[in-house]
């Protein structure tokens, strides 16, 4: 030895971790479990003020976000009733052939007709022409007491021939272009400064029915009564609305027509921001598309109550179900824009639900994944290459999902008024998509 050596330094004590190679005493697990309640409970209590204030922010603004969900779904509605001439003449297209509506106008028009016919004339006129014939006085006073088999002969007549013209495919065709060329003023209808075919006045929404009066003048005639020639030109009205609430409705619906634009905007960007805020943003998300269901859910059933307390209301001698019908009619585009909002709110509500952590969400993911894997697995054993195309889409699966969404974000809002069953479609579509996706990600080897 060419010097003293120096011993080897002594191992130093392991630190090993509790779990790994040696295991904490009961008690010093149970010191170390409330230790870190106690330094989770510091942290929470050092954020709770923040965090609360960015809870309330988020609730508030999803609130807000799905009240104006509600507003934007009338005011796209009202939009389209107004702007859109299709739009306008599909909603009202559909009533010509509604029997309760022929047969009120059946009705309106037979009594316009009946009041343009003299029935004592006519019988007088009978009766002069049969004294000047040389019937025995006797007979000349049996036909002057005709006039009521006669009134009701005639109004047995035109009344049939007001439903034959009403019931045909040629009052459909004049109805509807009648709608087309008057759909120009329904604007002003709605303001209530109308001059044309539709008008409001005295809180009515009233119709020009003076075009089916003429047909049935020239029906009359070519069947024998020659008497209806002399009928003169009439412009009588068919209320199509009518309650002492549709001025305060007309001006609503202008100002929902006006910002009908940019509100469903507004609603969604709002809804944005509330999701942004919110610490958990997927259940904010999930919270905002449930708020969104709930407003049409309330949109809808205020439509059905709306319906009872508008016929509940209407002015005796009012043909409640023609009035129904028009209802029913006007609000039909309105109803489906309630189904298939709220479709899109439930289906974004599942899907954030199924993206979350929970047993089911995961049990369901997990399942998905390996019953697309398993089918993977067997056309790649029966000579299925996806070489190149699975490594590119395991490289950007996230991408592809994000365009997936994106693009089916994008067909329902370009959409033009889109409907429940293109909201479920849409959704469908997607799955398969996400699935086709699952299909060719491969890891590369």
């Amino acid at each position: 030895m060419t010097g003293t050596d120096t011993p080897p330094p002594e191992p130093e004590p392991s630190r090993e971790t509790p779990g790994e190679e040696q295991e904490l005493s009961p008690q010093k697990a149970h010191e170390l479990d409330e230790l870190r309640r106690r330094v989770s409970e510091l942290e929470s209590a050092r954020h709770e003020p923040k965090h609360r204030l960015r809870a309330l922010g988020s609730v508030l603004l999803i609130i807000l976000a799905s009240v104006l969900a509600l507003l934007a779904v009338v005011a796209v509605w009202a939009n389209s009733i107004i702007r859109d001439t299709d739009r306008y003449v599909a909603t009202v297209a559909p009533l010509a052939s509604n029997p309760d509506i022929q047969q009120a106008v059946t009705t309106r028009v037979t009594n316009v007709v009946l009041k343009q016919i003299d029935v004592d004339a006519l019988v007088a006129q009978l009766s002069d022409a049969a004294s000047e014939k040389g019937v025995p006085p006797k007979a000349a006073n049996l036909i002057g007491n005709l006039s009521g088999p006669i009134d009701s002969g005639l109004k047995e007549l035109v009344h049939s021939t007001v439903l034959r013209v009403v019931s045909s495919s040629a009052f459909e065709t004049v109805w509807t272009n009648a709608n087309r060329r008057a759909h120009t003023a329904v604007d002003k209808a709605l303001t209530g400064s109308a001059d044309s075919a539709i008008t409001l006045k005295n809180n009515q929404v009233a119709i020009d029915v003076g075009p089916i009066v003429a047909q049935v003048k020239d029906r009359l005639v070519s069947s024998g009564f020659a008497l209806a020639s002399k009928i003169p030109d009439v412009h009588t009205e068919f209320v199509v609305v009518e309650g002492k609430d549709v001025g305060k409705i007309k001006s609503y619906l202008r100002v929902l027509q006006i910002i009908g634009n940019w509100l469903p905007v507004i609603a969604v960007l709002i809804a944005a921001a509330g999701v942004f805020l919110a610490s958990h943003r997927r259940r904010a998300l999930i919270g905002a598309a449930i708020g969104v269901f709930l407003a049409m859910v309330l949109l809808g059933v205020c439509l059905t109550v709306f319906r009872t307390v508008y016929l509940d209301h209407l002015p005796p001698g009012t043909n409640a179900d023609a009035a129904g019908a028009v209802y029913d009619s006007l609000v039909r585009f309105l109803r489906s824009s309630v189904r298939a909002v709220g479709a899109l709110a439930l289906v974004t509500a599942l899907g954030a639900f199924f993206i979350g952590p929970s047993r089911v969400a995961v049990l369901t993911r997990h399942f998905c994944t390996r019953g697309i894997g398993a089918g993977r697995d067997v056309a790649v054993s029966a000579g299925l290459r996806l070489g190149a195309v699975g490594r590119f889409v395991h490289r950007f699966k996230g991408w592809i999902g994000a365009v997936i969404l994106a693009v089916a974000a994008i067909v329902l809002f370009t959409w033009n008024y889109p409907t429940m069953m293109v909201v479920i479609w849409t959704a469908v579509i997607v799955l398969v998509a996400f699935a086709i996706r699952e299909f060719l990600d491969t890891e590369p080897a």
